[in-house]
């Protein structure tokens, strides 16, 4: 799964520049009352998208997209809880403060507080979405113990038996001491990785070295060959001294909310489209019902087979990124409908997906000598939920278990109405000026930079995911904590290295042999230069992706530095990325595309592990500073994310349902206090 990169959202990538300029107008016009941005704080600004073509669906496809989006926000709470035991308390004070509060609304000591409320709401819990960090609230901790002691305890999320002042107690050091709970996942470093983060994936005083062998006994003699994701739906505790799983399914944990995610799915089920995705829908309910792994495994074959119907979801627990051995899954939710006439690119991707893998420039022992089940699409998303909301990813690619992979295939989508909203917000904000090396530069992303973006999300999803293969019996967690970096950049590295390729320009993907260039000098300067500004000085990069994009551009510049194929070249005290050598820089890609797939096809974790500490961890602080400074001038916001469309159905004075419709009025606020008070099922402890 691609995440939204820092700057460069485009709107949807058409097959020809024409086309592009002339869906641009046309939208321009429609857009006119049509606004993007919603709010703006700390370092985030809030969007809407637009969910262009739902009108035009049928009932009965607006129907099961409306219960699917039901479902999508039934499990929100979920996702807090796993991102730190504390958040659901946490959140549901600040909201019974928010809405009780009889004080001065203008004091800013409230402003502070209302301000942390909206970083806990965007970060689904109390450390960054992305730098992973705990907030440091801006309100004092006396002020704050003034607005509980004012809340009727009955409002508070008291444990059993528990008084207002012991809650305060307990909970005002998980918000306020900067040395509890400091960083939601830690993901390198010689401390245990477990221990040092604050994540609900597993109980408080388990060990690394207890949870790696727990798995390695629960692995061994086990099929190998199709191995099911061991440890993805569960938390693993220890009592009475005894390691065990609790899983997430109903009757077990987190059952109050997966209940309700079962009811909105046999709902849906009613409204499928045909046969087969009522059979997955139901394989979706049974897994959730047993939590058994290899029903999920089931599960996801059906629904990477499917490739007939327009309207699609992703529920459930899917991506590891927030654990630190790259196990556990967050819970995630997603909504979607094709876009056909978008769709025409991403196939003709898919349907030439053979001649890339054999083209590769990675070793012959790593590529699959037949690739299998490769469908792509482009998307409009009609809800977000879980760990894909308020920040989204603008690309997905799915099932992740390799093998499903090898003999199934996968899945891949770029969603079009999340990067255009992106594209509409960001017009005239002074980035590109302020960091962009010359007009030449400015020039070659203005004319393709709408296609090339979306073509890299194209090509990282639809194929750099789903190619090569992992060596017969290499674990698929053998790089545990450096997984998910490795597997962003190999995906990045695939999408980097055809872009430049003739067969872009025979295939029409592309208008000529040039525009490869505008993704190119937009990714190096980001992963050397401009995504810096999503971090705090002093900091090192924690985020998976960021340090992939890192790792990519800080590797080929260093390996092209005898060549000056690429430059960092002062002008008026600031700096500038310079690309010398477009085409060398692409065979740079290609060596480090090969080795990062030796690494993940062999399970080499040493060598993993010395290519994301060398490249993709360590901050030059000296440019980190320059570069905040000049950002700040901007006055923008290094992190988007959105608020959902309001999806409601309209009935007739006998109840019946006569249609769907979206409402797009509802702001940030009102959007976080209705979601908190209509799909809020779970206890604030969760233990």
């Amino acid at each position: 799964m691609k995440n939204v990169t820092l700057i460069w959202m485009t709107a949807a990538a058409l097959t020809a520049c024409a086309g592009a300029q002339k869906n641009n107008m046309d939208k321009t016009k429609e857009d006119t009352n049509f606004n993007y941005i919603v709010d703006q704080f700390a370092d985030i600004q809030v969007l809407r998208y637009k969910v262009p073509g739902f009108e035009s669906l049928s009932l009965q496809q607006k129907e099961l997209l409306y219960h699917l989006s039901e479902a999508a926000l039934m499990g929100r709470d979920i996702l807090f809880d796993q991102n730190c035991r504390y958040n659901l308390p946490i959140r549901r004070t600040l909201e019974a403060i928010y809405k009780e509060y009889k004080g001065d609304r203008k004091d800013a000591q409230f402003i502070a507080l209302e301000t942390y409320l909206k970083r806990v709401w965007f970060a689904n819990g109390i450390h960054h979405h992305y730098a992973e960090d705990k907030f440091v609230p801006g309100f004092t901790e006396e002020f704050f113990k003034s607005c509980v002691s004012q809340i009727e305890p009955s409002k508070l999320p008291l444990r059993q038996g528990q008084t207002a002042d012991q809650f305060i107690k307990e909970i005002c050091p998980v918000i306020f001491d900067p040395k509890v709970m400091p960083k939601r996942t830690v993901q390198s470093g010689d401390e245990d990785l477990i221990l040092a983060s604050a994540n609900n994936y597993y109980g408080g005083g388990i060990t690394q070295k207890e949870v790696e062998n727990f798995y390695t006994h629960m692995k061994a003699g086990k099929d190998t060959i199709r191995p099911v994701s061991y440890g993805l739906n569960s938390r693993l505790v220890k009592e009475n001294g005894k390691v065990i799983e609790k899983v997430w399914k109903v009757g077990g944990l987190y059952s109050a909310a997966i209940e309700k995610i079962v009811d909105e799915l046999q709902k849906a089920s009613a409204y499928a489209e045909n046969d087969a995705q009522k059979v997955i829908i139901n394989k979706l309910i049974e897994y959730y019902r047993s939590g058994n792994l290899k029903t999920f495994d089931a599960y996801s074959i059906l629904w990477v087979e499917d490739t007939a119907s327009d309207v699609d979801f992703v529920n459930g627990f899917i991506e590891t990124y927030g654990d630190p051995l790259g196990m556990k899954a967050s819970w995630e939710s997603t909504v979607n409908f094709i876009n056909k006439e978008a769709t025409k690119r991403t196939k003709i991707i898919s349907d030439n997906a053979q001649w890339f893998e054999d083209h590769s420039p990675v070793d012959k022992r790593f590529k699959k000598e037949k690739v299998k089940g490769v469908s792509a699409k482009v998307i409009n998303i009609a809800m977000l939920g879980g760990d894909c909301y308020p920040s989204t990813p603008i690309g997905i690619n799915l099932p992740n278990a390799d093998w499903i992979r090898r003999d199934y295939g996968s899945k891949s989508v770029t969603i079009e109405n999340i990067t255009e909203a992106y594209d509409k917000a960001s017009q005239g904000n002074g980035f590109s000026e302020e960091f962009t090396w010359s007009d030449i530069e400015r020039n070659i992303i203005k004319k393709y930079g709408f296609i090339t973006d979306n073509l890299h999300t194209d090509l990282h999803e639809c194929l750099g995911h789903g190619s090569g293969k992992l060596l017969p019996n290499t674990d698929p967690d053998a790089l545990k904590a450096y997984n998910s970096t490795l597997e962003e950049a190999r995906a990045d590295l695939f999408g980097l290295y055809y872009l430049g390729d003739a067969k872009l320009v025979e295939l029409k993907l592309v208008p000529d042999a040039e525009a490869y260039k505008a993704e190119y000098y937009k990714y190096i300067m980001n992963g050397l230069i401009t995504q810096l500004v999503r971090i705090e000085q002093g900091k090192n990069v924690e985020e998976a992706h960021m340090r992939n994009r890192q790792l990519i551009a800080k590797w080929v510049y260093e390996k092209g530095k005898t060549d000056k194929v690429i430059e960092l070249k002062k002008r008026d005290n600031k700096t500038y990325v310079v690309i010398n050598d477009y085409q060398k820089l692409r065979t740079l890609f290609g060596s480090l595309l090969a080795e990062v797939q030796r690494i993940k096809s062999e399970g080499d974790y040493a060598a993993g592990k010395r290519l994301v500490e060398n490249y993709g961890v360590k901050v030059d602080q000296t440019l980190h500073a320059e570069v905040l400074a000049r950002y700040a001038k901007l006055h923008l916001a290094p992190y988007k994310g959105f608020v959902n469309p309001v999806i409601k159905e309209v009935k007739n004075k006998e109840n019946k349902v006569t249609d769907v419709i979206l409402d797009y009025s509802e702001n940030y606020v009102d959007q976080m206090m209705r979601y908190s008070r209509d799909y809020s099922f779970l206890p604030s402890y969760n233990e």
